[in-house]
């Protein structure tokens, strides 16, 4: 079993060693698993549970403060799941699972795919915010009223695609009173393989500030994640223009062209920053390799063979 992760390309996070630990341990546990599919879900649960990165417990609030998950998984045969904007599911990768294992369809959404959760055993009706991010928001003053106000209040804190990879809002501030830091970029991913087959799947909280029930790149099969028979990606980062590029299917495309992981990775990356402008960071897995690439200040990553 060879298994990559990734824990979210942005800025250099506050304490990286303790993050580092939790990525090692991630990669680890789906070392141990039996499928590709088996050690992705099993290496997101504790990325999942970490209030330390984007996805699951200490989630970004949206603009209603509510945490909605995201997730996605794709296996080689191009079988993919899909399951967005839940409120309550932490382990929004099992919820992408069940939708890909069980169901005939893609993608399911809100209430109905946190039912669907439920019904196949993936706890539901979890508090995923922390005092952290309780805190951050309400000390933003948030809109009462409908989407149009919602849209109003954050014109001024979702920010650019850079700022959604780390950078800075285009007048200096995060949005957060902290104009250095990048809280929302720790989207989180994994791509493995069992000798046999790829999986990729990548989880996340999505963005603080965003209006409510936005949806980013992670759900989205060829962006936030990808796979073929040459490989997997996922992918991380400015999250709209992630979507608008594709950009995990044009790393696994290099892959299905011969081009190892690392250059699937570079070539990727430096062909999104050159459309649009953003930063994001990618994991490729194929054949041979493992690779992984970006264009903002930092990405931790996990690289376990067993």
């Amino acid at each position: 079993m060879r298994v990559v992760v990734h824990g979210g390309a942005g800025g250099v996070p506050d304490e990286p060693a303790p993050r580092q630990e939790t990525l090692d341990e991630a990669a680890e546990r789906g070392v141990e698993s039996d499928t590709a599919l088996d050690a992705v879900e099993a290496a997101l649960a504790p990325l999942e549970s970490s209030p330390r990165f984007n996805a699951g417990v200490g989630g970004a609030v949206q603009s209603d403060g509510v945490v909605r998950t995201d997730a996605g998984v794709m296996t080689s045969d191009r079988e993919a799941g899909a399951a967005c904007s839940m409120s309550g599911v932490e382990h929004a990768a099992s919820v992408a699972r069940v939708v890909h294992s069980e169901t005939p369809h893609v993608f399911v959404s809100g209430d109905h795919a946190v039912e669907l959760a439920d019904d196949f055993g993936v706890e539901t009706g979890v508090d995923l915010l922390t005092d952290e991010t309780r805190e951050r928001y309400e000390s933003e003053d948030p809109p009462r009223g409908g989407p149009r106000e919602h849209l109003d209040w954050l014109a001024t804190r979702f920010g650019s695609g850079g700022d959604q990879a780390g950078g800075g809002l285009e007048n200096g501030s995060q949005g957060d009173g902290d104009p250095g830091r990048a809280p929302d970029h720790d989207t989180v991913g994994a791509v493995a393989s069992d000798g046999e087959r790829f999986a990729a799947a990548t989880s996340t909280g999505g963005r603080s500030f965003a209006l409510a029930g936005r949806v980013g790149d992670v759900p989205q099969v060829g962006s936030g994640f990808f796979c073929t028979e040459a490989g997997g990606a996922s992918a991380t980062g400015a999250g709209e223009d992630i979507a608008r590029v594709t950009l995990s299917r044009r790393a696994a495309g290099y892959l299905e062209e011969g081009v190892g992981a690392q250059e699937a990775a570079d070539r990727a990356i430096d062909e999104f920053e050159e459309i649009t402008g953003s930063g994001a960071g990618v994991i490729v897995l194929g054949e041979d390799e493992a690779g992984s690439a970006f264009n903002t200040e930092g990405m931790q990553t996990s690289i376990t063979y067993k």
